[in-house]
């Protein structure tokens, strides 16, 4: 992957607004290397399909941060549908839902990986999508959030997503949002360990082709939906059932463990607090080892019966 080599004056670049300039003197849009069509070895591992709708450009998030191992792996795969920009939070940030940093600055600084520059934010998921989707001269017309390390699926663990907060942020912004997210049963702290180790990389790699070609799949097909929520299951492939799902009605529970009088930490027990039956659902569908492929509406009111409204109305 080339770098830019174009040498602007500073001043030339602080004049176009769109592009900040960093404390070195260098544009954001200068520093940011966009992925080269079929740059990669991933991208070779991908099938030869018919191209999808055309894109202008596809906003990258998560809220595994810069140093997650699915990142690249999954920016490479998608640069086959689209000019693939990688805007994402500088450090992780999951369970932080759909935050927006409120109070305080956020600073975005290019991040080099690979001779792939991404941007990070110092703030949210939220956040990256709100820069990503202004940062630029042009508006993307995807944000895709993911993969995320673990499942996205359950309504407690939906509404607690980083991932899901960074697609609804699209979804805010007008912009098609779509998320994805890998899981696998057993141990959470065992199986997070290796997924986010060097040993699990070829694994991404496979992961990144298969979501890849979902995405161009559910553009085809146009599932309708605010956000589309994609959760697939860790050994999956191309022959691994797929279904259409409504969201479980699950609650994660106690998530905070007392250390002393005055101090409460994080730790997710894997708690799942089942409301109604898993069939059919996100959870359920890949407790039986298949991707769920879960569209999303924004909050909406129940059907409220007339007798009920009449009683309640003034």
């Amino acid at each position: 992957m080339k770098r830019p080599t174009e040498a602007k004056s500073a001043t030339k670049r602080k004049e176009r607004a769109a592009f900040p300039v960093t404390e070195s003197g260098d544009s954001v849009e200068h520093c940011f290397t966009p992925l080269s069509r079929g740059a990669g070895p991933e991208s070779r591992t991908a099938k030869s399909r018919v191209p999808s709708p055309s894109v202008s450009w596809i906003l990258l998030t998560n809220d595994d941060g810069i140093e997650s191992p699915a990142l690249f792996p999954f920016a490479d795969a998608l640069n086959r549908i689209g000019e693939v920009r990688i805007v994402v939070p500088d450090a992780e940030r999951s369970w932080s839902s759909k935050a927006i940093t409120r109070y305080g600055d956020i600073h975005v600084t290019p991040a080099d990986r690979n001779g792939i520059t991404a941007l990070a934010v110092s703030g949210y998921p939220a956040d990256a999508v709100q820069v990503g989707a202004h940062f630029f001269d042009t508006k993307p017309r995807l944000v895709i959030s993911g993969i995320n390390i673990g499942y996205n699926h359950g309504a407690g663990y939906i509404l607690a997503s980083g991932t899901v907060g960074a697609a609804i942020e699209g979804w805010e912004l007008g912009i098609k949002s779509i998320t994805f997210s890998a899981g696998s049963g057993g141990v959470w702290s065992e199986w997070r360990k290796f997924a986010g180790s060097n040993e699990a990389t070829p694994i991404w790699v496979r992961l990144s082709v298969l979501c890849a070609e979902l995405l161009e799949e559910l553009l085809a097909t146009d599932l309708a939906g605010d956000v589309i929520n994609v959760n697939v299951p860790w050994d999956a492939g191309d022959e691994t059932p797929r279904r259409v799902t409504s969201i479980a009605r699950v609650a994660y529970g106690p998530v905070y463990q007392r250390v002393d009088d005055t101090t409460f930490r994080h730790r997710y027990r894997q708690d799942f607090t089942v409301h109604e039956s898993l069939e059919g659902t996100d959870v359920g569908v890949n407790e039986l080892g298949q991707i769920a492929i879960t569209p999303m509406m924004m909050p909406q009111a129940p059907e409220v019966a007339d007798e009920v409204r009449k009683a309640l109305e003034r």
